[in-house]
Parts: structure tokens; C-alpha cells; sequence
């Protein structure tokens, strides 16, 4: 492509990459988008309940065989059991805590020996899901959020439902009850359908065709070989985030279509569903901010059933086992595990440096932004905007440092099998491990501070 004036290469661009991508991601998902509008249409019919929890049933398991073939089985199977489970532990008063003994022996047995790894990973986006409704489910009943267990149709409604049983996100028990009632038909809802679809579409176009070309083709940068290495590291990670988005925006699409993802304030219904923040991503606060803007569903289910409940551990160790536990439920991937476990550690550092900075200075510089009545002297102001633009471009850095271990050219990836030990090493010695040794030396100033 390097001998290609700018106009044959868009010209190639757009008819070798954009068109047939576009065309090839709205093949895939034709068939779930109209089961989740089918479902939508069923809810304003007035059914009995039950029905509507065996049609979601129903279409659940149309777009699992739809996408997995026979291997959804596997996912059919964790939640079999998770409900037998929730049944037999119908008495307890620990049910969320058995069920994520319940969930993490499955996931381990699964990764390691029921399934082969290729069919295993495959799948794991399903049971992620099936795994975070189970166990928010098993919470919200010992906390009384859920007054009784529900019943065997309601759990597997709940669990299959159409609108995210293949791409998410994670919903509540009592989001899906209210999906279930059938809101009116209007015009915001279908205008927040069609907005994710094109964002979704725009972001896979983003990450399939633009981001792998940034460097030179659209952005004219050139330098020696320490640049060239960092340049190619944000175009990887780049690509990786939207093809985060793009799934984030077709759940949001997946969703909000089959009638969730809405909030009501008085009269009026709000379709508000957000999966992703990327604007968050790209042009950070800090990494905090980041891993929030993520995946908010996911962040919040985290967030809400395993660092509250980990506290108790102390506020290091409640990090880490959230972030493990995020570990487990993307797949026992090395590269995986690394990126999390060593944005345990950044996102701790980050938060108590800042935490510390901004008592010193008393100055709105934490990890997330202060509250308009909070105690800080200086709220704006040059040193505050210099201090915050600091650690944004810190965050930035980590996120090219941990993103470039997502290079689809890597002859040591797979994309289904994931990543493997020694392409993590590989590729964080390319860059000198800058980012673990840059942590080490935030940490070191934090404790130097007293």
C-alpha cells in the first residue's frame, strides 16, 4: 500500500475495506436485531407473564444456536445449574456467595477441561453474561432487592434474554421485569436504536480499516524507530478500543430494540442505556476514569457484588480481587489476566498519588472529578488544568503501553485462543516494560511524600 498515491489508497480503503465490512457486520447481526424487535412487539401484546418469559426463553435460545451452533450447550448448562443452585440454597442467606463458588469452579473447569479452548472462548461473551445475572441475582435476593426467588421461567427469561444474551451488557433482574411490561413504542426509542447502530458501525469501520493505517496514511507522522514503535503500540491499541465500542454500541442497539435500557423519571421514559464512554477512553482523566468508561454495566456489577463485598479485605486487596475476578470472567488468558492485574496496580497508584497530591495542594486534582461543593481551595486555576492534563497524558501512555499487546499481525496471536505468555513478554519488552517501571516510580513518589 506504500506505493499508492493518497487518492488510490482511500480508493482501495473504501472498496476493499469499508463497503464489504459494513456489509459483512450487518450480515451477522440481521437476524438478532429482528428477534429483538419481535420481542419488543410481543411485550405491547398484553400476554400472561409466563409467556413472555418462554418467548424470550425461546428467542434466547434461537440466537445462541444462531451464533454458537450445538456449542451453546455449555452455556444452557451454567444455568441449569446456577439455578439449581439458587434453589437448593433457597433457605441460605449467603446464596450470591455460592453462586460465585458455583460460577468460578464451572469457569475454571471449563477453561481447563470440559471444552476445547478455541470452542470455550468462543462463547465466553454468553457466559460472562450468564454468569454476572446469576450472581447479581443470588445478591440482590439476600439483600432484599428481589423480594423471592424467582421462579424456573422468570430465571431462564431473565438469563436468555434476547436483547443481551449474545453481546451484553449485563442488566438487573428488575431492569429485565420492567423490559417485560412492554413500553410504549415512540420515536426517542427507535431514534437511540438507530444512533447505536450507527456509531456501532462507524466504530468496527474505526477499528477495521482506519486505526490499522493511522500512522502515516492519515496522520503524517514520521520518526525514527523508538517513535515508529510507540506509534505502531496506539494503533494497536487504537483498534483494540474500537472493537470494544463497536460491541458496545451493538448492545446498546440489542438492548434498548427489545425494550431495556431506559429509566423512568415521573411520566416520561427516558431511553438512556451507555455501555461505553469513549471519549472518556481516548482523551482521559486518568486511568480510573477509564476503566469506568470501560464497560459501565460491567463496572458497576463489579463495582456493586465484588469490590463492596471485598472491602472488608482492606481497599488494595478489594482492587485486586475485583480485577481478578473481571480476569476470570473475560477467560484464564495470560495476556488478559496481565492487562487487568497490572491495571489493578495502576489504577491504585494513581488514585492514592493523586488522593495525596491533592491534599497537599489542596486542589481538584484526584482521580475523578470533585464535587462543586468539595473542600479544595483551588478548584481552577492553571496549576489544577496543568496537573489534570499531566495525568491524562499519563493515562494515555499506560493505555498505549497495556493496548499494544493487542497486535492482530502478532504470528504468536490467537485471536480465539487469546494470547499467550510469551507474546505478553515480548511485546512489554519491545517498549522497555515503560509503563510497569513508570507505576513502580509513581509508587515510590507517593511513599517518598510521607
Amino acid at each position: 500500500m506504500a506505493a499508492f498515491s493518497r487518492r488510490e489508497f482511500y480508493e482501495q480503503l473504501l472498496h476493499g475495506c469499508v463497503f464489504p465490512t459494513a456489509l459483512q457486520g450487518l450480515e451477522q447481526i440481521w437476524v438478532l436485531l429482528l428477534m429483538c424487535l419481535g420481542c419488543r412487539m410481543l411485550w405491547r401484546l398484553g400476554l400472561p407473564s409466563h409467556l413472555k418469559h418462554l418467548f424470550t426463553i425461546a428467542g434466547g435460545f434461537f440466537c445462541l444456536y444462531h451464533f454458537f451452533r450445538l456449542q451453546m450447550i455449555w452455556v444452557v448448562l451454567m444455568s441449569l445449574l446456577c439455578y439449581l443452585v439458587l434453589f437448593l440454597c433457597r433457605h441460605s442467606q449467603h446464596r450470591g456467595v455460592l453462586l460465585s463458588i458455583t460460577v468460578l469452579i464451572y469457569l475454571l473447569m471449563g477453561e481447563m477441561h470440559m471444552v476445547d479452548t478455541a470452542s470455550w472462548h468462543k462463547m465466553r461473551g454468553a457466559q460472562m453474561i450468564v454468569a454476572m445475572k446469576a450472581v447479581s441475582l443470588g445478591f440482590d435476593v439476600d439483600r432484599g432487592i428481589v423480594r423471592c426467588i424467582p421462579s424456573p421461567v422468570e430465571f431462564m427469561g431473565y438469563v436468555y434474554f434476547v436483547g443481551t444474551v449474545i453481546f451484553g451488557p449485563w442488566i438487573s433482574f428488575t431492569s429485565y421485569q420492567q423490559a417485560i411490561n412492554g413500553q410504549k413504542l415512540t420515536f426517542s426509542w427507535a431514534r437511540r436504536v438507530l444512533r447505536s447502530l450507527v456509531l456501532s458501525i462507524v466504530c468496527l469501520l474505526m477499528s477495521t480499516c482506519v486505526c490499522p493505517y493511522l500512522f502515516p496514511y492519515f496522520i503524517p507522522i514520521y520518526g525514527d524507530r523508538l517513535l515508529r514503535k510507540w506509534l505502531r503500540a496506539y494503533e494497536n491499541t487504537s483498534s483494540f478500543h474500537f472493537s470494544n465500542y463497536f460491541v458496545g454500541f451493538l448492545s446498546e442497539v440489542t438492548t434498548v430494540l427489545s425494550g431495556a435500557g431506559f429509566t423512568e423519571e415521573k411520566d416520561h421514559v427516558h431511553w438512556d442505556l451507555a455501555v461505553s464512554r469513549p471519549l472518556n477512553v481516548e482523551i482521559p482523566r486518568s486511568m480510573v476514569d477509564v476503566v469506568t468508561s470501560w464497560n459501565l454495566p460491567m463496572s458497576r456489577w463489579l463495582h456493586t457484588y465484588v469490590f463492596k463485598n471485598a472491602m472488608k479485605l482492606g481497599t488494595f486487596q478489594a482492587i485486586i480481587v475485583t480485577y481478578a475476578a473481571s480476569a476470570l470472567l473475560h477467560g484464564l488468558s495470560f495476556h488478559l489476566a496481565a492487562v487487568l492485574l497490572s491495571l489493578g496496580f495502576i489504577t491504585y497508584v494513581e488514585h492514592v498519588l493523586r488522593k495525596k497530591l491533592a491534599v497537599i495542594f489542596s486542589a481538584c486534582i484526584l482521580s475523578k472529578k470533585c464535587s462543586p461543593n468539595c473542600a479544595h481551595r483551588k478548584k481552577k486555576g492553571l496549576f489544577v488544568y496543568l496537573m489534570n492534563i499531566l495525568f491524562g497524558a499519563l493515562a494515555l501512555f499506560h493505555l498505549t503501553y497495556l493496548g499494544s499487546l493487542f497486535d492482530t499481525d502478532s504470528e504468536d496471536a490467537n485471536e480465539e485462543e487469546g494470547y499467550g505468555m510469551v507474546h505478553t513478554i515480548n511485546k512489554w519488552s519491545h517498549l522497555g516494560w515503560a509503563g510497569h517501571w513508570l507505576t513502580f516510580g509513581c509508587w515510590v513518589f507517593y511513599r517518598l511524600l510521607g
